[in-house]
Parts: C-alpha cells; structure tokens; sequence
C-alpha cells in the first residue's frame, strides 16, 4: 500500500516519506552532467535515519515502487537530458544505479486489434487467484497465450524465478518457459506480467535477458511482457535488446470469452486473417 504523503523537507519541497528518502539519496552523489548516480541499500536506511523518518518494514519496497508504481520525484526527473528518464538499474548485491535511459514506455497500444479466445481458466482458479498478478499468469498459463503469441509450443518450467546474476544481483522472474517450433529449435522465454496499476518496466526486461544470457546459454531468448487492460483484456509484447536498448518487436491483444460470446462473422475473420499469415511464411 502506497504511504500516505508526508510534509517534505527534501529538494522537492513536497511528497511523501519515500520521495524524501530518495531524493537526499540521489542529489547527495548527484552532480549535474552525471548519467549514473551509484548508491547502496543501506544508504536507504542511512538517509532515513539522519533526516528521522520511519522505515518500510520492506526496505525493498522503496525500490520497487519507483521503478513500477510511482514516478521518481520531479526534482530528480527535471536533471534527465532531454528525450530521456532516470531508471532504477540493479548493480550488484543490494546495489543500485540511477541510469539515464531513453524514454520508452510499455504501454499497451489503443489501435490493435483485440483477438478473442474461448477461456479455459478454470473457476476455481479464478475463485481463489490471490491477486491481478496471479490471476494474469494463471489465465496465460492455461489458455496458453504464450502459445499462441510466439507460434511456437510452450511449457511452463517454474514461476517467480529468484536467481543472483552477475554484476546485478537478485533478480525475479514472474514465469520461465522453455518453448520447441516446428523446426525443433529450442527457446526460453522469460515473462514480465503486471495487473492492476502496476506498470511493465524495462529495467526488467533487461534482467530477464541477463539472467537467460547466463542461465540459459543455449536456448534463444525471447522475452515477453504481459499487462492487463481495461475490461481484463490481456496484451502481449515480445521484446528484444538493440542497440543497448529494450524494443517492442510484436504486440497483440487479446480477450477471454465463453464460447457463446464468439460470433460466426469474428470466427470467418479470424480464419481470414489465418489464410492471409499463412499464405505469406512457408508452411
């Protein structure tokens, strides 16, 4: 739960008890001109107790709501280049970076069209899902989703991964998959999935081709991020690294219906678009 806001006395003037933290952390190394500002979880705790503010019990929380809740406090994004942001990077074991990086958000696009599936999530799966997270990775899973996205046969291999990667730290992974094409070809696939209002993040997806680099060596990597969206739409992107930077190179959206819901004019389009991708690879 976000803490309520607090009077500041930080370089914003303004905010709650984390944006205070964060900030004395960022502007005490910070010198104008810098790209990456290097800290430390315990300079957390450090900064916290000289200005006397009260401690998550998560220390991590921090963190984590920074790079995928919250914006970073105006005083830190106004110091950004122009065209780019300030991103929380890992760096090791409980050590951090602010990093400059280019402006990129994974937000899902409102032209695509919307593609719907029969749903076989089980009820009681959808009774008992504790959370949107958890209910997104389950509605993946058993509609295999993954599946039908990268047109290739996926297998589960183990949820919320926590593995050390070097020059980075612990990181998690929300699913792996290890995926076979038509070919025989061996891939993994590592999965980013986020409900409610939590936003995909690139710093994860950084993290997960890290951990597949050193992990998975001999598989291909092919990462995926997956976001609810209004109405409990689903959207999917695949993503790779160029140039040193996170790309979207697919996106699709889709919707879980019961079976009534799908009219014959939508299975005749879909069939058309199934002829037309057919015709154009070869089978």
């Amino acid at each position: 739960m976000q803490d309520p806001p607090e009077r500041s006395t930080g370089p914003s003037g303004a905010g709650n008890r984390y944006s205070r933290i964060v900030e004395a952390v960022f502007f005490e190394r910070y010198t104008p001109g810098d790209r990456e500002v290097a800290f430390a979880r315990t300079d957390l705790e450090r900064i916290a107790n000289e200005m006397n503010i009260a401690l998550p019990k998560n220390l991590g929380d921090i963190i984590y709501s920074f790079r995928y809740r919250v914006s970073l406090p105006e005083s830190i994004r106004s110091t950004a280049t122009q065209g780019e942001v300030w991103i929380i990077r890992p760096a090791g074991r409980s050590q951090y970076r602010f990093t400059q990086a280019a402006r990129i958000e994974l937000l899902p696009s409102p032209l695509l069209v919307t593609t719907k599936i029969p749903d076989s999530t089980p009820g009681v799966i959808s009774m008992y899902a504790l959370g949107d997270e958890q209910a997104l990775l389950a509605k993946l899973r058993y509609n295999r989703l993954i599946d039908l996205f990268l047109g290739v046969t996926c297998y589960s291999l183990q949820n919320h991964l926590r593995t050390h990667v070097s020059g980075m730290g612990q990181v998690e992974t929300d699913e792996v998959y290890v995926c076979i094409d038509r070919w025989g070809a061996h891939y993994v696939v590592p999965l980013q999935a986020k409900g409610g209002s939590d936003t995909l993040n690139i710093v994860q997806i950084e993290q997960d081709v890290a951990m597949c680099t050193e992990k998975f060596s001999s598989l291909n990597c092919r990462p995926v991020a997956a976001q609810f969206m209004a109405g409990e739409e689903i959207a999917l992107f695949e993503c790779e690294i160029e140039a040193g930077s996170v790309r979207v190179r697919r996106e699709a959206h889709y919707q879980l219906v019961i079976p009534n819901e799908m009219t014959e004019d939508e299975l005749a389009k879909y069939w058309d678009r199934s002829l037309t991708s057919r015709n154009s690879e070869d089978y």
